[in-house]
């Protein structure tokens, strides 16, 4: 059924592209779209039904139970189900509108002039975060902070652990970057707590904490968190700024978050024994031990992968090297996350291709605001576009003051966590969290739960960066 998914995800974006070149066609090549009202408007209305999709995915799960296993409308609707699929179909249409009001090259024109960087580099470090090498080394070091927590606190071990992977991780993005950081914790909270019966409340409140402290534990430094890296040399924000007006902070709210949850659910989770090792339930443990060198390779490829991000030839010949050692010291990984770092990386390239066309009421209405209103506005627009890209607008006008830019990218990060488009990590883990949902409660991540799931940590955030 995946494959004749495949199928019809393909044949309808060929579709859209056919019918984009047909129009072309009819209206001539040598006709040119210039960035008008019209096909602002036309972006902007298609980007607002690509947001709301994204809230009815569940409902055309639902709907796809309704008819026979197999079938084509069976599958169109599991494929528009799927949250990682529902920019990519609507960024073909908006290709498409291009095409028929400016013909097939202006369309392509449109295409190669926009920045698809960050997509590959999230593709590339998902896929290298998330084996198993990787995951041992942080499981590891979530454990040790743990027993530390657990020495001086009154918590369990599964509590500890919980704590310290909520901060832990999400603080290591500062350094890793982001997508790395979201990838590698979600796979080890999915494997102690989402794949072990745990409530609803409880996961929904571990995601939207997670989300939002990622969100927020990139800030450490200035090149880590894809909104900070926007602005960063635009304003000569070096790491020592970040720290000084953003780090200090973040580390509170990250703190506070994660001890909200670890104490909310502390009943149940007392009831959570601890795994021995984070491959013990998934009946793994006999396989051989990583040998400390394999894992040295794959932290090493990570850093070339972080330094090397921005230029993506160079990140991709990193990339062609690691894969070249996975496939030599097979025996000691497990299969690599390439089908979901795709659709991640799909689901980024078609908020890129949505939100190049933005900027037309985006830039004048973060410019008409005052600081405070800037950094509520901000926090609330994050939900609803990519907050890397709401700050870069916000870059490109003139006259902000240091407080206005503060407020700018403060409530870009405050707001990463509340829906899966907020912040470019977030649709990672979803991919790697969303089919413990389905296996629990038969259908994926519910936005509406992750909003509120997030508002809580959110209002943390949004008073640690206001306040103090």
């Amino acid at each position: 059924m995946r494959k004749q998914l495949g199928i019809v995800a393909l044949t309808l974006v060929g579709c859209l592209l056919v019918a984009g070149m047909a129009l072309a066609g009819e209206h001539g090549a040598e006709q040119k779209v210039t960035v008008n009202g019209g096909l602002q408007v036309l972006a902007t209305a298609l980007f607002a039904i690509a947001v709301l999709h994204t809230f009815l995915v569940g409902r055309f799960k639902e709907w796809a139970h309704h008819f026979e296993e197999g079938s084509i409308q069976e599958n169109l609707l599991h494929l528009l189900g799927e949250t990682e699929a529902v920019f990519l179909l609507w960024a073909a249409a908006l290709f498409s509108a291009i095409a028929a009001m400016g013909g097939w090259h202006e369309a392509i024109h449109y295409i190669e002039h926009l920045d698809y960087t960050e997509p590959k580099f999230v593709f590339i470090i998902m896929v290298i975060a998330a084996t198993r090498p990787v995951v041992e080394v942080v499981d590891a070091a979530i454990r040790m902070i743990g027993r530390v927590f657990q020495a001086v606190t009154p918590f369990g071990e599964s509590q500890a652990f919980l704590l310290s992977a909520l901060i832990v991780g999400p603080l290591l993005g500062s350094f890793v970057t982001e997508p790395a950081a979201m990838t590698v914790t979600a796979m080890v909270l999915k494997r102690q707590y989402f794949d072990r019966g745990i409530s609803m409340k409880l996961m929904y409140a571990v995601l939207g904490t997670l989300f939002v402290n990622v969100s927020i534990g990139g800030v450490l430094t200035n090149f880590a968190a894809p909104p900070v890296l926007m602005v960063a040399k635009t304003w000569g924000w070096t790491t020592e700024f970040m720290f000084v007006n953003f780090g200090w902070k973040a580390i509170i709210a990250v703190c506070i978050n994660a001890l909200i949850v670890t104490l909310a659910f502390g009943r149940e989770l007392r009831e959570l024994s601890l795994l021995a090792d984070s491959d013990a339930h998934n009946g793994d443990a006999g396989r051989m031990p990583v040998p400390w060198w394999v894992k040295v390779v794959h932290l090493v490829s990570m850093g070339f992968v972080v330094l090397t991000g921005h230029h993506a030839d160079v990140c991709f010949g990193v990339f062609v090297v690691f894969l070249g050692f996975v496939a030599v010291t097979k025996e000691f990984q497990e299969s690599l996350k390439l089908k979901e770092s795709l659709l991640v990386g799909g689901f980024l390239a078609g908020l890129v291709t949505m939100g190049g066309l933005q900027d037309w009421w985006l830039r004048p209405l973060l410019g008409s605001l005052s600081e405070f209103p800037l950094f509520v506005g901000c926090t609330g627009l994050t939900a609803v576009t990519d907050n890397a890209a709401l700050t870069y607008l916000g870059s490109q006008v003139e006259g902000l003051s240091d407080d206005m830019k503060y407020a700018l990218v403060a409530g870009a990060v405050t707001g990463g966590g509340l829906t899966v488009i907020a912040n470019a990590p977030n649709p990672a883990g979803y991919s790697i969290l969303s089919p413990s949902f389905e296996a629990r409660f038969g259908s994926g991540v519910s936005p509406l739960w992750l909003l509120l799931g997030a508002a809580l940590p959110t209002a943390v955030a949004f008073v640690c960066f206001w306040c103090l």
